[in-house]
């Protein structure tokens, strides 16, 4: 077993390969009872979740990877997933490396691809493990409570198009199982009570609830003795393991006089927070002691609804401008905080949380477009990002000041999760309890701000803002700045660019979005040109697809020439639809949409399909009833399997292959009714069929097992010419007793003489 740390004081990470059965009948509950002395503690139950397995694919965006979402019980002590991975038979079945993600909170943000993120983003490195064998176990100790993700892919893919059925592939199944081991009764430690405990062989669970607007907790423990004398042998464990960040605190004692303390500025907010104390002593050794926790409370300043609406007219006109309506002065805030038996501790701005769209969420201020922000107490605004649908985007905060009015201070803030930071200093450090955060500055030389959190963790988000003066501190003391905030919540960020395509992808009720990139353009949202065509290639490219269509004016004249109208109207349609879909496929600024992107490629697979069909069918030289009864319900049959799936090779090769089975059969049935064979010509085959036929192989060739997404305008392309040149070819003579055109006879007066074949009447037009 190899363990692995996860953090400061972090939880035991422990990863392991072993069959899944071994595991469930070697894994035992660890005893957590306090004072008894059992191996086994009856408030302690096991629970196991699984999710449906998911077939794996090579990475190439984020859309590829395989998502997975758990739901964590409270007072859990013990997690364990167990990953299985199942591989098909066959020869391209081999072992490659599985890369598994997990976080908490939101799907993990990963790069398989060493692309770079957009400007001012905040990432964090993920949790992951690397699997070279069939299963594997992760284990984690004391995990918060709520969501869980996994995520897993295959290596980079290789940028080959394959053609779907065409080549056999190796199928990797992927199945994770959440085992969870937790206690059902845990004792709760209230403010300021003490609470005693006894250890012996067993840790001891304790939670504490912290309410909103706490300040600071102290946890202590008093009379701590060991069997009857001075010491305190406790390892004292505080909050809750959490990936890929875990910043659970830890706290050892052993001095046998002064008491063991733990302190914890801005705890996290209105939930519970685990407490697990554990002896160091030996198995038999009692310890005891009180525990006890300690609370300080602070009493926020807020513009409530009620001020709202006792506003008075001139200070509604205020707010709609801009400027803030009035507030207290530090006289007011003095005498309200000594009637209130408290000092304030931060201004709290009400904010309004608008739902515009699927993952699309805007925040603004109450009562006001700007943020007052002074330095006496932090501005704080909290975002509510706790609905468990919130996590799949990206989290955009915006920041701007007038560079007149921070010509000699600066402006601080910090975004956390769960609670917000209170105590501003010197060194700038955005780091709460048990949060790293995201820390921005404004000044006169950088009056905006920007950050970017892509996928933030389900949970309330905090903004805190102060001023700041480090050359000159009693400037700040009556100084006030106006701070502009844009807080959004966007499926992509710019919607993935000019280069990119927002995609929103599900997971079960669970949706998350993604960017699918194009013209070589990488990145989380199509942002990373180091591998970008240029906009001369991007148009080079557009040129080549769309124009390489025009090779279909030759079987379109070829057509009518030889009076076959339902081919070249078949060949228009192709020409058509191909030509704009390529059009309408290209990034950047070389797009042209006529119409919806999926009705375009539909048309273009159904047209190069029914292009085939027609033609094969054509060389078949069937009776012109059966002939155009074929063409139609050909054409049906591709309507109907592309609309099952588009892009498999069977769905459109099947009706081919039927068709040219047809063309044989009739081939052979005049080769035997005439003893000659069929064509007759020798000059037929070898200036027509055998050329057509050469072509048709090619294009095949090309299109089944030469296309790369970087050679894909070559090559596809060279498919469009290669597919019009064959049908031009292979197209059969006109029929001898077949005139060009039925109305062509004129008369010395330039009338022309029409036929009427119903009733035999010659009629001047």
């Amino acid at each position: 077993m190899r363990r692995a740390g996860t953090g400061t004081g972090g939880a035991a990470v422990a990863v392991a390969v072993a069959v899944p059965l071994l595991l469930l009948l070697a894994w035992s509950p660890p005893a957590a009872a306090a004072g008894d002395g059992k191996k086994s503690d009856a408030r302690l139950v096991s629970e196991q979740f699984s999710q449906a397995p998911q077939k794996l694919a090579f990475y190439s965006w984020y859309g590829s990877a395989r998502l997975f979402h758990f739901r964590v019980p409270t007072d859990t002590v013990l997690l364990r997933w167990l990953l299985q991975v199942s591989r098909g038979s066959g020869p391209t079945c081999t072992n490659v490396e599985i890369t598994v993600y997990f976080r908490y909170g939101a799907p993990p943000v990963i790069n398989p691809l060493g692309t770079s993120f957009p400007d001012n983003t905040s990432v964090q490195p993920s949790f992951l493990l690397k699997m070279l064998h069939s299963n594997a176990s992760v284990n984690i100790s004391h995990p918060a409570p709520g969501d869980w993700f996994v995520a897993a892919h295959l290596p980079p893919s290789s940028h080959k198009i394959e053609v779907k059925g065409f080549v056999p592939t190796c199928a990797y199944i992927f199945q994770p199982d959440m085992l969870v081991v937790r206690v059902v009764e845990v004792s709760i430690l209230e403010p300021d009570v003490p609470l005693p405990q006894t250890l012996l062989s067993h840790p001891s669970y304790l939670k504490v609830f912290v309410p909103e607007y706490t300040q600071e907790l102290r946890l202590e423990l008093q009379g701590c003795a060991s069997n009857g004398s001075l010491g305190c042998p406790v390892h004292l464990t505080v909050g809750s393991a959490t990936l890929p960040g875990n910043f659970q605190k830890v706290l050892t004692c052993s001095g046998p006089t002064q008491a063991c303390r733990l302190l914890l500025p801005s705890p996290p907010w209105d939930r519970w927070l685990q407490v697990t104390a554990k002896s160091l002593a030996g198995p038999r050794v009692s310890v005891a002691f009180s525990a006890v926790a300690a609370l300080t409370a602070c009493r926020p300043w807020s513009v409530n609804f009620q001020h709202l609406l006792q506003s008075s007219p001139n200070q509604s006109s205020n707010a709609s401008t801009g400027l803030p309506p009035p507030t207290p002065s530090y006289q007011d805030l003095d005498r309200r905080s000594s009637m209130v038996g408290g000092p304030f501790c931060l201004r709290s701005f009400p904010v309004l949380r608008e739902d515009v769209d699927v993952v699309s969420v805007r925040f603004q201020p109450l009562d006001r477009v700007s943020v007052l922000v002074q330095s006496d107490m932090p501005s704080v605004m909290r975002l509510n990002l706790n609905t468990g649908m919130d996590s799949g985007g990206s989290l955009t905060i915006s920041m701007r000041v007038n560079k007149t009015a921070i010509a000699n201070t600066s402006v601080v803030a910090c975004v956390t999760a769960a609670s917000p930071l209170l105590s501003f200093n010197a060194s700038l450090s955005c780091t709460t309890a048990f949060f790293q955060g995201h820390p921005l500055s404004l000044s006169a030389s950088s009056p905006t701000a920007n950050l970017i959190i892509p996928y933030p963790e389900t949970d309330n988000w905090y903004l805190s803002l102060q001023l700041m003066c480090p050359e000159r501190p009693e400037e700040c003391e009556q100084a006030s700045v106006l701070v502009e905030t844009t807080l959004y919540l966007v499926p992509c960020l710019n919607d993935c660019g000019p280069y990119g395509q927002c995609l929103l992808l599900r997971r079960h009720g669970y949706l998350y979005a993604g960017c699918s990139c194009k013209a070589g353009w990488r990145g989380w949202s199509c942002t990373d040109n180091s591998t970008a065509q240029m906009a001369a290639q991007q148009k080079a490219a557009a040129l080549l697809l769309t124009l390489s269509n025009l090779m279909f004016l030759a079987p379109i004249a070829i057509s009518v020439h030889r009076s076959l109208l339902v081919e070249a109207s078949v060949y228009a349609y192709t020409m058509f639809f191909s030509t704009f879909y390529h059009a309408c496929d290209q990034p950047g600024e070389a797009v042209l949409c006529i119409l919806n992107y999926d009705t375009l490629q539909y048309c273009d697979f159904l047209g190069s399909g029914v292009s085939i069909w027609v033609t094969v069918l054509c060389m078949a030289r069937l009776k012109a009833a059966l002939k155009y009864v074929l063409f139609l319900l050909g054409a049906l049959v591709f309507a109907m399997s592309l609309q099952l799936d588009r892009r498999a090779a069977w769905n459109t090769m099947g009706p081919c292959l039927f068709a040219i089975v047809v063309m044989v059969t009739m081939w052979v049935y005049r080769c035997g009714r005439r003893r000659h064979c069929y064509p007759p010509s020798w000059q037929r085959w070898v200036f027509y069929l055998l050329p057509g036929i050469s072509m048709a192989a090619v294009a095949i060739t090309i299109y089944t097992s030469m296309m790369t997404s970087d050679n894909y305008y070559y090559t596809h392309s060279i498919w469009h010419m290669l597919l019009a040149g064959s049908a031009a070819f292979l197209l059969p003579p006109r029929e001898q007793h077949t005139k060009p055109w039925p109305c062509s006879q004129k008369l010395t007066c330039h009338y022309e003489i029409c036929k009427n074949h119903r009733d035999e009447l010659y009629t001047v037009t």
